[in-house]
């Protein structure tokens, strides 16, 4: 299936240059590290979440793609909602011991 590329041009302006190229190429995601490397943090915060608890796993290096997979299965085993974006992960709840014993169980060693 051919890729539709016009969301990739939006920004920009029509050219009469034959030899011009759209500079669609951006930033490439870093690599994912091994698990065994991965610096994982585990926080509580309440604070801008409408007095709401939050579990918050800071520190992921990798691709989107391996962020939100990794949030998909703590959501999971966990049986609440959150989010994966910005690099973190954001459980819902007071979770804390939870998601660093689950990181650990999945191999994540160096979680705090």
């Amino acid at each position: 299936m051919k890729k539709n590329d016009w969301k990739d041009r939006l920004n920009i302006v029509y050219s009469t240059n034959p030899d011009f190229a759209y500079g669609t190429e951006g930033e490439e995601e870093p690599e994912t590290l091994e698990k065994e490397k991965q610096n994982l943090r585990v926080f509580i915060e309440k604070k801008n979440r409408g007095g709401k608890t939050a579990t918050v796993v800071k520190g992921f290096a990798g691709t989107e793609e391996d962020l939100k997979e990794l949030a998909k299965l703590l959501k999971t085993r966990c049986g609440v909602g959150g989010a994966a974006k910005d690099g973190e992960i954001i459980i819902q709840g007071e979770l804390r011991d939870k998601v660093v014993e689950l990181l650990k169980k999945e191999g994540y060693v160096r979680t705090r």
